[in-house]
Parts: C-alpha cells; structure tokens; sequence
C-alpha cells in the first residue's frame, strides 16, 4: 500500500502522516524532505534560485520515483503536489496507491499557517491574517477539483492528528 496525503499546506499532512504510518507499520516519507535532498537546498533557496517550474518538475519526478518503486509507505505531498503536471492522474493509476486529502477550512489553516508564514516561500509577502484568508480561499478555489479526486477525503479541521490518523485507518482497512 502507498498511502499519499494530500491537501493544503498546514492542513496537517506531516503530523498526520507520521502517525498513519506508525499505525500501518510502513515507512513515512516527506516529500518536501526528499526535493531539499535531492536538489541539496531547502524549498526556499530552490524557488528563488532555480525558480518554480525546476521545483515543480522535481517533485513530479520524484513522486513517479516512489510510486514506481517496491514496497509500502506513507507520503505526506506538499500542498501543490497534485495540481501540476499530471501527478494527480499518476498518483490515481498507480493500483497500489490511495491518496487521502485532509480537507481542512480557510480559518483554520490562517490560524495554523500564519505564525510561520515566514517559513513559506508562496505565503511569506502576506502581512495580515485576513490577507492570508483571502489567499488561501483563492488557492482552495483553484486546487479543490485536484484535491477531490482523492480515493478517500478526510476533515482535517478540528480533530487532533491522532484522532486524524485513526478515521484514515479506519477507511483504509
């Protein structure tokens, strides 16, 4: 089984998928982690040295790299993962692969994302809360058909990771 979350960034993705994967006793993958070892950079010196696109083509590779690949795991995607390209369509044919979004509100993801808003190379020019609601509610709009192709969808809004991880298990078995 090759578990893929997906959803927007602070939707809780990681946290959730850490504990997925305990509970599976597979393997836990963070893509982002894998682009920074790959491309020897973080996610912020790859989008302002080597821009958008090279990220993009990168995290579709490595994606179609682990899927390709033997053996079971939990993937955390980033929030863009299956908007581009046509990852999304090759996340849904591989057979092996569920993907799950944890589908989380504009509230809660501003309340969670804005204290480290710095840390995030597409929310970092934001300067108040409400334009980081008008933002992502923009975003959601735009990638809510990608994220609802999905195998499973999840609400990832008011339950703690654990109780997340739990109602995935639960779907998945």
């Amino acid at each position: 089984m090759k578990v893929i979350l997906i959803g927007y960034m602070g939707s809780g993705k990681s946290s959730v998928g850490k504990i997925l994967a305990g509970k599976l006793e597979i393997p836990f993958t963070d893509l982002d982690e894998e682009i920074e070892e790959e491309a020897g950079m973080s996610i912020p010196e790859i989008f302002a040295g080597k821009g958008a696109v090279y990220f993009r083509r990168l995290e579709r590779e490595l994606v179609a790299k682990r899927l390709a690949g033997p053996g079971s795991f939990v993937m955390a995607a980033g929030g863009g993962t299956p908007c581009y390209g046509n990852t999304m369509e090759l996340i849904r044919e591989t057979p092996e692969a569920v993907s799950v979004y944890l589908k989380t509100t504009v509230p809660v993801l501003s309340q969670r994302l804005f204290p480290e808003k710095e840390k995030r190379p597409l929310l970092a020019h934001l300067n108040s809360e409400n334009e980081l609601k008008e933002f992502i509610g923009i975003h959601l709009f735009e990638r809510s058909g990608f994220y609802e192709q999905a195998s499973l969808v999840v609400d990832a809004s008011l339950n703690s990771p654990e109780e997340i991880a739990g109602t995935i298990l639960r779907k998945l078995l």
